[in-house]
């Protein structure tokens, strides 16, 4: 009698038909189309984490960069990420649309913060000088704005003349698509390179000199400067001067990076206004909104042009001591003549220190020999003439008026709520004329004994005036002509006889400055402040003396130079924040990089890890290369296709290792579910595989009671982690070969990991990449032995970026040799440094592993760990 189940069985049981046998040649096909798809998102994958590693170096403030980077740099890596999200969609079709409208949202958010903005420069072409208010600061320039207001508040005379106003420059700029036409060149030019930007600079301002001025706008000039001239009078000569936007603010005041001209026949007033604009492209200008991150669409070129003063004596004043800003001392520096010898630091001014409590009262007056001095010439533009004998070192002021200024300053100081920089003139009867009003910005002197010789060091020169504080060290370089500043080092001391503002350009670059002329009211002083470059001024002799010294340390602090670094001195200087920190143009940048950079998506078996949780672009990458890499290892599978399915590697290591050959990775395809290590023929793998095998593991290290708690503690919170529940966590170790590649993802225990290589004959396609994250341990342990395994792999010649208990690690553009040496690395630290998180709360414990790994790794590499391990 037949069984109850097999009655059972022949109850339900169903013909089924047979499968029909695969195509083998089709799926060759579509593995051959998956795998090019694969190819080209790896490619692009690592292009896309080469510019994330150009937008966080920029932002680490190695060097200056513009808004052209910050674009250019977001746009390319936009069209890459787009290409990945491509490439995923077509190896395994309709899987992954959502990735597409996750990119466009995140897209759209990066450009909020890099688009160009829409200019709101609207008004009238030309206002009154005499009708500007405070609140058209956007409209006319801070420093026509100020000296406006000024005039008002303290009741001096209302300074005569007009403004072309930003709205009048953004007409000229249209006018025959100027602005377009720049714009195009400004994208196209490499600015960090000096000779790019000089050869910029000049194609730039001939473009707009030789620009039309609009019919309009000539007409609005033409009657204001009728309306400044009295009924019968010839019109007066006219200075004509800058009052950019973003001008004289504080902490970017432009100091000598913009044009003036003076003493203009009314004739040449248009000629002259192009050159004031075409100045905003000056090398000076564009280098310094470079180094201090100003976007230039930011920057309207308003003009200033008022009666020219027919200046007696004229000079700066500082309404305080800005390297001693607690002290209640107001700075006058006087020269013969227009201001511009003190400005430009050409001539050694009188200098005077003024009290202003209770009274003003004059407490140190140097009288400096002013042997030359600037005037108007008789026709039109300046002169510069030799001072007569008797008066080069007669003072150039009366005591009355030297307490005028004083007065002056502190009525100003009052008013404005601050310190104030004022650039003065005094005309022929006396009266004192307001030229420019900026904030002064306070840089004190540390507290340090300027006198004291350190004992290892030769002293070479003393004297001069601190400029702005600090202690720099570098090799010396003279600069006499423009030419000098195209072969200018970076890191390198500034040495020049006078101080002139176009060395300005120079300061992001320098570590010290050092002149022979010059004060601490010079532009080149006050953009060197701004900068935080030590700068000593006045100091005779410094060419001759300082010329083919090599190294020297300039301690402007304590006005001398020695001879080679001073450690001592270097040392006790605080390090100057990067001068773009704060910057439209690094804040555009860092706002963009917080939906590049960040990282969120790190385990792949979470349930979070889809596309609605990707965050950034690198989220979106990340998800990327593990769907390819899962797709990839499961096309054999799923087609019923063995010879493009993975094969567990006969080895005698009690681990199980996968092996997917893409093409070319094995040397012969053997029958079976097995590859053997001899079939391998993977470049890539094999030096992973050495590392891998190099060593023994001697087990996990031994644990205090400590560190067994925080082992334990882990597993109750995280069920994962516990090896008796059963998880996608589960030890897996899969690599993905050809003969020059290899991908690898790998759990062991409580860590998993990747490592993708691509090693061939051309260097800079090469790479090896390397992923860490997990362990046993409580978080804290955790960071701490990803830092442990950074510090190893930087000594290695690795780039290392740490999130939490997460880790990333590259090294690129190598020989084939070294990038194996490397894969090696990266190998033996995937077996030895497991379970180290545990004992991470045992200095003597971690420095016992370190020791021991740099000897391993030095056996099977033969590299020596540099001095910084």
């Amino acid at each position: 009698m037949p069984s109850i189940r097999h009655i059972l069985n022949r109850w339900f049981r169903r013909p089924v038909s047979p499968a029909a046998p695969p195509d083998v040649e089709a799926l060759r096909i579509a593995f051959q189309t998956r795998y090019h798809q694969f190819k080209l998102l790896l490619s692009a994958n690592n292009k896309a984490l080469e510019i994330m590693s150009e937008i966080q170096a920029a932002l680490a403030g190695q060097t200056a960069f513009g808004m052209t980077f910050v674009r250019s740099r977001c746009t390319r890596l936009s069209a890459t990420v787009f290409a990945i999200v491509r490439h995923l969609n077509e190896l395994a079709p309709g899987q992954y649309t959502a990735l597409f409208e996750r990119f466009r949202q995140i897209e759209t958010e990066i450009n909020r913060y890099v688009a160009p903005p829409a200019a709101a420069w609207e008004g009238p072409l030309v206002l009154p000088l005499a009708d500007v208010r405070p609140a058209q600061a956007h409209l006319v320039g801070a420093k026509m704005a100020n000296l406006a207001d000024l005039a008002k508040r303290l009741g001096l005379a209302p300074p005569g003349g007009f403004v072309v106003t930003a709205a009048g420059f953004a007409r000229f700029m249209a006018h025959s698509d100027l602005q377009t036409e720049i714009n195009r060149r400004l994208q196209a030019a490499d600015v960090q390179r000096p000779d790019a930007l000089y050869a910029l600079s000049a194609d730039v301002q001939q473009l707009i000199i030789r620009a039309d001025v609009p019919g309009d706008l000539q007409a609005a000039i033409q009657e204001a400067l009728d309306g400044m001239t009295p009924a019968g009078a010839s019109p007066p000569a006219l200075a004509v001067r800058s009052s950019a936007l973003g001008e004289d603010a504080a902490g970017t005041s432009f100091a000598g990076q913009y044009r003036s001209q003076l003493n203009v026949s009314p004739e040449h007033l248009l000629q002259a206004y192009k050159e004031v604009v075409a100045s905003k492209y000056g090398v000076t200008a564009m280098g310094y909104r470079l180094a201090r991150g100003i976007r230039d669409e930011d920057v309207a070129m308003c003009v200033g042009c008022m009666p020219m003063i027919d200046a007696v004596a004229g000079g700066v004043v500082y309404t305080r001591n800005p390297l001693k800003p607690d002290e209640d001392e107001i700075l006058i520096h006087s020269a013969w003549g227009l201001p511009k010898s003190v400005v430009d630091g050409g001539v050694a001014a009188d200098r005077f220190v003024v009290r202003r409590h209770p009274e003003p009262v004059v407490v140190t007056e140097r009288i400096g020999d002013k042997q030359m001095r600037f005037v108007r010439h008789s026709d039109e533009g300046l002169i510069r003439l030799e001072t007569d004998p008797a008066d080069r070192q007669r003072s150039s002021l009366r005591p009355e008026q030297v307490l005028a200024l004083a007065r002056l300053a502190a009525a100003v100081e009052a008013d404005q709520e601050g310190p104030r920089d004022l650039e003065w003139a005094l005309d022929p009867r006396g009266r004192i004329h307001l030229l420019q009003c900026r904030p002064l910005e306070p840089h004190p002197t540390p507290a340090t004994s300027p006198g004291e010789v350190p004992v290892e060091a030769e002293l070479l020169l003393r004297g001069g005036q601190t400029a702005s504080a600090g202690a720099g060290a570098g090799p010396v370089f003279v600069v006499q002509r423009d030419a000098d500043a195209l072969a200018f080092p970076a890191g390198a001391v500034l040495v020049a006889s006078q101080a002139l503002p176009r060395w300005a350009s120079l300061l992001d670059r320098a570590a010290a400055v050092v002149t022979e002329q010059g004060s601490i009211v010079g532009h080149l002083a006050n953009v060197a402040r701004e900068f935080g470059v030590p700068a000593l001024m006045g100091l005779q002799g410094a060419v001759t003396a300082l010329a083919g010294a090599g190294v020297v340390t300039v301690d402007a602090d304590g006005q001398a130079v020695y001879g080679g670094r001073v450690a001592s001195l270097l040392a006790a200087v605080p390090r100057a924040p990067h001068p773009m920190a704060g910057s439209p143009v690094y804040e555009a940048l860092r706002q963009a990089a917080d939906v590049i950079i960040p990282l969120n998506l790190l385990d792949p078996d979470a349930p979070a890890f889809d596309p609605r949780h990707c965050r950034t672009l690198h989220d979106i990458t990340r998800f990327c290369h593990e769907k390819a890499v899962h797709e990839m290892f499961s096309f054999g599978k799923h087609h019923d296709f063995p010879e493009r399915s993975s094969k567990q590697l006969f080895t005698r290591i009690p681990m199980q290792w996968w092996v997917l050959d893409l093409d070319d990775g094995l040397a012969r395809q053997a029958p079976g579910p097995y590859a053997r290590l001899e079939d391998i023929v993977s470049i890539p793998m094999l030096a992973l595989w050495e590392g891998i095998t190099a060593f023994a593991w001697e087990g996990p290290p031994p644990v205090d009671s400590r560190g067994m708690m925080a082992v334990m503690f882990e597993a109750t919170t995280n069920r994962a982690l516990v090896p008796t529940v059963r998880s996608r966590l589960a030890n897996r170790n899969y690599f993905m070969i050809s003969r020059h590649f290899c991908s690898l993802q790998s759990r062991l225990g409580f860590h998993f990991c990747t490592v993708e290589a691509l090693v061939g004959e051309r260097p800079g396609e090469n790479y090896a990449t390397f992923r860490f994250k997990g362990g046993a341990a409580d978080e804290s342990r955790r960071i701490q032995r990803v830092a442990f395994v950074g510090e190893i792999l930087e000594v290695y010649g690795f780039s290392v970026s740490i999130r939490q208990d997460a880790l990333a690690a590259r090294i690129e553009d190598e020989r084939p040799e070294p990038i194996c040496r490397a894969l090696k690395i990266l190998g033996y630290l995937i077996i030895h440094t497991r379970q180290l998180d545990m004992v991470m709360a045992s200095s003597g414990t971690v420095a016992h592993y370190r020791r021991k790994i740099d000897d391993q790794i030095r056996q099977l590499t033969g590299v020596q760990p540099s001095p910084a391990a």
